[in-house]
């Protein structure tokens, strides 16, 4: 079985099932808490809806303290650090932890239901790799396919939450898997796809982003997509330290570990008083930012906002991930430049919608590290081709700029701070598994 391409397909099967009933479960429980926390209902958004000072300015405190505390019992419990999928499929040939992920989901749905600063996406992955890498152990199968199962499980969470197949695809293959490759292409794909249509059959089928009106491009419009594209890496390489500096400061502060996430959700509801919209993800934001925009003051203060906010939260002990801040943070900084150009040189016919989605791949693309995923995105988002081709300039500008500057997307960066010499989900473990005595064979004389 073990060599059937056809088992392998099946297996994909189950881990999309697996990762989009993951998905909707921890949607269910975000949303309860949501409206616990916020009384927010649950087809609402944290960052575009009106919660009141008394809430923003305490809800995150108190969430702050439960996930101090569950994260201290937890270390308590397991003191080894979490393996993540990236980290797994690098240096473990692919094993992580049911446990330990279901701990991790449980402290992520505490930091994004109070209203911090950070996305889900790490839960949604976590958990639909971690039961594919059980899956694959259980059945005793090879590295390789253990690997690819991983990949599978992450590409059907990132499809389920975003409703967007090729968008869960790609980003197994750019940060999961390492390589694309003809091998696992079908169960990449058939996983995504399965992931989709499991939350589409379970709570619907609407897009996560909606663009309401036709996109238009002129040729002027390129060479500011190359200039968007590298102001973008500057933005999204400060995002990363800016997330590293804050960390460090809060290490250095006499409070205990556990009391850090309260101190740090104290700061982020002062932010959030002036600037609600810096609350969780930033879901809602990105849709009023495409349908109705902000002005350009508030604007400009919100994008520092978001990644003060990002960087606290995440800094002082919260657990979320960047991919959709980093999407907020981009489709804010893209506005920024579209509308400034309609405003000061209205004869080059600057549209701001398509600078917005430019500016959105291209700063998650800086941060994140995954060019084709966030191409995929616009494309599944908004169905244009020709937008596609504008966003493509950016975020592959804004990518190869990184990648030159800096040399890390912000996982890999992690890594580097703790040692750890991975740039990418190549298997670069293998060689600490094998053993010499399995690779020597019996001679009879």
């Amino acid at each position: 079985m073990r060599d059937s391409d056809l088992f392998l397909l099946v297996l994909a099967v189950g881990a999309g099932v697996a990762a989009g009933i993951g998905v909707v479960l921890i949607d269910f429980l975000l949303a309860g808490l949501r409206w616990f926390a916020f009384a927010i209902p649950r087809d609402g958004h944290l960052s575009d809806i009106d919660l009141g000072p008394g809430r923003v300015l305490l809800m995150p405190v108190l969430g702050g303290l439960l996930v101090g505390l569950a994260a201290a019992l937890l270390r308590r419990w397991r003191q080894r650090a979490v393996v993540d999928a990236i980290e797994a499929n690098a240096l473990f040939g692919g094993r992580m932890s049911v446990g330990d992920s279901l701990g991790l989901v449980g402290v992520t749905l505490l930091s994004g239901g109070f209203g911090a600063s950070v996305g889900l996406e790490a839960a949604y992955t976590q958990l639909g790799a971690a039961l594919a890498s059980r899956l694959g152990r259980r059945l005793d199968l090879r590295r390789d396919d253990v690997r690819t199962l991983v990949g599978c499980g992450a590409a059907g969470a990132i499809a389920a939450a975003f409703n967007a197949p090729l968008t869960g695809a790609f980003y197994a293959f750019e940060l999961i898997i390492g390589a694309y490759t003809l091998q696992t292409l079908a169960p990449v794909g058939i996983a995504a796809l399965t992931g989709a249509l499991i939350v589409r059959g379970l709570v619907g089928s609407n897009p996560i982003f909606v663009v309401w009106h036709e996109i238009t491009i002129s040729p002027s419009d390129y060479p500011a997509f190359f200039c968007v594209g590298l102001a973008s890496a500057g933005l999204g390489i400060l995002v990363m330290k800016g997330v590293t500096s804050t960390e460090a400061m809060f290490r250095s502060l006499a409070v205990p570990r556990w009391a850090r996430p309260a101190l740090g959700g104290l700061l982020v509801g002062a932010i959030a008083l002036p600037f609600p919209q810096i609350l969780g993800s930033g879901h809602g934001g990105i849709l009023r930012e495409l349908h109705s925009g902000f002005d350009l003051p508030f604007l400009a203060g919100l994008i520092v906002a978001k990644i003060v906010a990002s960087a606290v939260s995440i800094g002082s002990g919260f657990r979320g991930g960047l991919f959709s801040t980093s999407l907020f943070i981009g489709s804010l900084f893209g506005s920024l430049i579209g509308s400034v150009l309609a405003r000061f040189s209205p004869d080059l016919g600057a549209d701001p919608l398509i600078y917005t989605l430019v500016g959105m791949g291209a700063v998650a693309a800086a941060i994140v590290g995954a060019p084709m995923t966030m191409i995929m995105i616009v494309l599944e988002t908004t169905g244009d081709f020709t937008a596609t081709i504008g966003v493509m300039v950016g975020v592959v500008t804004a990518a190869i700029a990184v990648r030159h500057w800096f040399g890390y997307s912000f996982a890999t960066w992690r890594f580097h701070l703790r040692g750890l010499s991975i740039r990418s989900p190549e298997d670069v473990g293998w060689i600490n598994d094998m053993l010499v005595g399995p690779m020597m064979r019996v001679t009879r004389r």
